[in-house]
């Protein structure tokens, strides 16, 4: 597999994962309470089962049996409430807001638990999917020696270089799945090299094929590109809105019609991507709101708003291909668009090692890109909600008619008035918020024909980030 998207400070740990290198490591060896088939539906993976009671806020899950772990522990409820409760409380998860409601989890036997919330929430087995929420055996701490229920375990670690596992012997839990004898991840930044190396039989398979080449690599009949349309990474551009001058919704309002985000698709992305709306939800999700206007370029709107802001000065934009291929060159366009409404960015590129622990979260406007969530309410949550308590809440957005909305459109059982709030949460952070989605990316993954079962996702790429679990060899 050759991979971009970690760096060399990547981290077993499950609290740091924020990307898809670390995402895959921990899927071969670990594996998620609640799976996101290929339609985008949540199914059960650890939990096998579940029952909920009117008003969403009473579970039951029923916990997989005859699972172990590597050290030969089989899988139990006290595990599970464990691996939970690191994302609970006084904790540094970035799934924390999604598990916020959580108000108690019982143990009714070895096979089975209760979790009792403050509020309901009908979307509560999409929000245990989440990547972070992997688990574990009760106690474990040291990440540095994996023990988990996966198909595989570790052979070498080496963050930002590469990665390497095997099969574990006898017969996965899963049937048909984790297929394998060896796998050996490698750390490939450059689209370009990643190409080379696949088409040169290096590897068997890489994600993040660049665009600008997609056309030309899908001529190569020994090869396959697969692309997922509209259900790839959110690329943005992110600011403090808690900090000067991005607090002024004006100057915010300037910057979303002063950059040319058609431009930037058909240059940057040569047309493998659409158009991205600043609330992050995808138009495949359940009540996206499709009446919306988009914030399209209008360098005479953004000149008005910067000039109802009273701002004139140079506004500092951090840029990386560490965050992402093409941040740099959609820098540059957004650069000259917004000149034409008068409007001076400084554009700031900085080293790409270390992007994700020295510039994102750190610095008040910088690159960054997210991955599609299963529901409109994850996506949400995930992004927008919380203020500063939640750790990824990267625009530091926060409105109180946003959290009202939100909170009841998760107990809401009337699907047109659970419609109608989450269009109002829409509005409300493509109007107010510090996120500026120009462009969602077609999910391009390319293989050998040697390499089967990559199939497109309901969430993520290289088949939900799970290709070494589910694929095999012809």
């Amino acid at each position: 597999m050759g991979m971009e998207g970690g760096g060399p400070s990547d981290s077993l740990d499950p609290l740091t994962y924020a990307d898809s290198i670390p995402i895959t490591i921990s899927l071969m060896l670990w594996n998620n309470l609640v799976e996101i088939a290929d339609n985008g539906n949540a199914k059960g993976e650890l939990f096998e089962s579940w029952e909920v009671y009117p008003g969403a806020a009473e579970w039951i899950f029923n916990i997989r049996k005859y699972v172990y772990f590597t050290s030969g522990k089989q899988l139990d409820a006290d595990d599970v409430i464990y691996s939970l409760n690191l994302h609970r409380g006084n904790t540094r998860s970035p799934a924390k807001s999604l598990l916020a409601d959580i108000k108690e989890i019982k143990k009714l036997s070895a096979t089975q638990i209760q979790i009792l919330m403050s509020r309901g929430n009908a979307d509560l087995p999409y929000n245990l999917c989440d990547y972070h929420i992997i688990v574990v055996p009760n106690g474990f701490k040291d990440y540095s020696k994996p023990d988990g229920t996966g198909a595989f375990t570790l052979e070498e670690f080496q963050p930002g270089v590469r990665a390497t596992f095997k099969r574990k012997p006898g017969n996965y839990w899963k049937p048909n799945r984790g297929n394998f004898d060896r796998v050996e991840l490698i750390y490939i930044q450059d689209a370009n090299q990643r190409t080379t190396a696949l088409q040169t039989g290096i590897v068997d398979i890489i994600n993040r094929v660049n665009p600008k080449t997609a056309s030309l690599l899908a001529k190569n009949r020994s090869l396959l590109v697969s692309r997922t349309p509209g259900m790839g990474n959110r690329f943005c551009f992110v600011a403090h809105t808690d900090r000067e001058p991005f607090y002024n919704t004006d100057v915010m309002m300037a910057l979303k019609y002063g950059i040319d985000r058609q431009k930037i698709v058909d240059n940057v992305y040569s047309g493998f991507a659409s158009i991205g709306n600043d609330n992050c939800v995808g138009p495949k999700m359940k009540f996206f709101d499709p009446k919306q206007p988009l914030n399209r370029y209008d360098p005479e709107r953004a000149r008005f708003h910067i000039k109802k802001a009273n701002f004139s000065g140079a506004i500092e934009l951090n840029v990386s291909e560490g965050a992402f291929s093409g941040a740099t060159d959609a820098g540059l366009i957004f650069q000259e668009s917004l000149s034409k409404a008068g409007i001076n960015l400084d554009l700031k590129r900085v080293s790409g090692n270390g992007y994700w622990d020295n510039v994102w979260l750190k610095v008040p406007f910088c690159a960054v890109y997210w991955g599609n969530r299963p529901t409109i309410d994850n996506q949400l949550t995930s992004m927008f909600y919380g203020g500063k308590s939640n750790p990824w809440n990267d625009s530091h957005f926060e409105n109180a008619d946003f959290s009202r909305a939100l909170e009841s459109a998760r107990v809401e059982l009337d699907p047109q008035k659970r419609r109608d709030l989450y269009s109002r949460c829409q509005a409300l952070v493509s109007q107010n918020g510090g996120t500026i989605n120009y462009a969602v990316q077609d999910y391009l993954d390319a293989h050998n024909l040697k390499l089967q079962g990559l199939t497109p996702s309901g969430r993520y790429d290289m088949g939900d980030d799970r290709i070494a679990e589910k694929g095999w060899f012809a």
